[in-house]
C-alpha cells in the first residue's frame, strides 16, 4: 500500500513523471544524488586502499590482493548503508536511525519467538528494560512517522554465504526478538517516537529473488520500503559504479602480484589491448603457435590460433634465429566455461 499523497517535501520534478507510472508519492533519480554518491564511493575506495596487511606465509606475495578483497566486502556493506540513508531523505516522512542501535535481546522476547509462530505474537509488546541476554545491533532502523511504522533493517552485500548454514535463521530470531521491544525502546530513547507496527527486513544487495514472507528483500525492491520511486535504480547504479572502481583496483593489484609490467607506450599512441590474441601461419606439432612466430610472420586470414610463449615449446621446434628479444610474455585470460557449468 502506498503512502497518501503529500505535496510538502516533494521534489518539483517529481510531477514530470506520469502519475499512472508512479507507485509512490516521492521520486528520486540518480542525478539527484549523484554528487553525494560520488563522495561515498571515493571514501569507500580510499578506505579499501588505505591498509597495510601483515605478512602471511601462506598468501605470500598475494597478501595485498587478499586483504583488498576482504576490505571490499566490508566497505560495500557500509556503502549500502550510507546510500540507503541518503536516499531516505527524499521522503520527508522517514526517520532513519543509524547511531547507537544496541537493542537488548530480552529473554521473554527470545523465548516467545523461539517457541511460537511469529503470526501468533501479533500485538505483543515487551518492556525494553526487562532482563536481557545480549544485544542485537541492526544496520538501520527506518521509521515512517506518517504511518507509525518501523522497520529493523540488516543490509547484506550478498546472502550467498548464508545458504547452507543456520546463520540466517539465527539472524532472523534476533531481529524478531528485537522487534517485540522496539516500540518501547523508540519511545524511551528517541524523543517519544511512537510506532504501532514493526517489521524486519534483511536486504540482499545481490538482489536475488525476494522472500517477503520470511523477511528477505532484494535490493531492487526497496522502493516499497522507502516509498520512493527510483530508489532501487539509484542503488543499482551505485553498485555498478563502485564495481568498476573496485575491479580496476583488483586488476592492478593482481598484475603487480604476478610481476606483469606493461611496456612503455609512446605519447599519443593508442593503448594496446591487454588480452589481444595474435595470429600466425606457423604452427607447432602441438597445434599451437608461438608468440614470437606470430609476431614475425604476420596474420593469415580466416584462422584464429591459441598462442603460448616460445619458451614453452621444445628446443627442436624453436626457430634457429629465435632469441629473447625482451618482448613481454603474452597475457592469457582464463575464465569459467559457463555453458558447461550450466549443462
Amino acid at each position: 500500500m502506498s503512502a497518501p499523497s503529500r505535496a510538502s517535501g516533494q521534489r518539483p520534478d517529481a510531477w514530470l513523471e506520469p502519475p499512472a507510472l508512479r507507485r509512490h508519492p516521492h521520486l528520486v533519480r540518480y542525478g539527484h544524488v549523484e554528487a553525494d554518491f560520488d563522495v561515498l564511493i571515493d571514501k569507500a575506495i580510499a578506505a579499501i586502499t588505505d591498509g597495510e596487511p601483515v605478512e602471511d606465509e601462506i598468501l605470500g606475495r598475494y597478501i595485498n590482493l587478499a586483504s583488498m578483497v576482504r576490505a571490499v566486502s566490508f566497505r560495500e556493506g557500509k556503502l549500502l548503508e550510507q546510500a540507503f540513508e541518503r536516499l531516505s531523505k527524499q521522503n520527508p516522512d522517514l526517520v532513519v536511525l543509524v547511531q547507537s542501535l544496541k537493542l537488548p535481546l530480552v529473554k521473554a522476547a527470545v523465548e516467545a519467538v523461539t517457541g511460537n509462530d511469529w503470526k501468533h505474537l501479533d500485538g505483543v509488546r515487551l518492556d525494553c528494560e526487562a532482563p536481557a541476554k545480549g544485544f542485537y545491533t541492526p544496520d538501520l532502523i527506518l521509521v515512517n512517522r506518517a504511518r507509525h511504522l518501523a522497520f529493523i533493517l540488516d543490509l547484506k552485500r550478498s546472502l550467498a554465504s548464508y545458504g547452507d548454514t543456520t546463520r540466517l535463521e539465527e539472524l532472523k530470531l534476533k531481529m524478531l526478538a528485537s522487534a517485540m521491544i522496539l516500540p518501547d525502546w523508540l519511545y524511551k530513547n528517541h524523543k517519544r517516537l511512537m510506532v504501532d507496527n514493526v517489521g524486519v527486513a534483511i536486504v540482499d544487495g545481490a538482489s536475488r529473488p525476494s522472500d517477503h514472507a520470511s523477511g528477505v528483500w532484494a535490493l531492487n525492491d526497496i522502493d516499497d520500503l522507502l516509498e520512493i520511486d527510483g530508489a532501487a535504480a539509484c542503488m543499482a547504479e551505485l553498485r555498478v559504479r563502485f564495481g568498476r572502481r573496485v575491479q580496476t583496483l583488483l586488476e592492478a593489484e593482481a598484475r603487480s602480484a604476478i610481476g606483469i609490467v606493461d611496456p612503455p607506450v609512446a605519447p599519443n599512441a593508442p593503448a594496446p589491448s591487454r588480452f589481444r590474441l595474435r595470429q600466425s601461419n606457423q604452427r607447432s606439432s602441438f597445434g599451437v603457435t608461438s608468440v614470437g612466430q606470430g609476431m614475425r610472420e604476420g596474420p593469415e586470414p580466416d584462422r584464429h590460433d591459441i598462442f603460448v610463449p616460445d619458451d614453452l615449446l621444445d628446443e627442436a621446434e624453436r626457430p634457429e634465429d629465435d632469441e629473447d628479444d625482451g618482448r613481454p610474455v603474452a597475457r592469457i585470460r582464463v575464465g569459467f566455461a559457463r555453458r558447461l557449468l550450466a549443462a
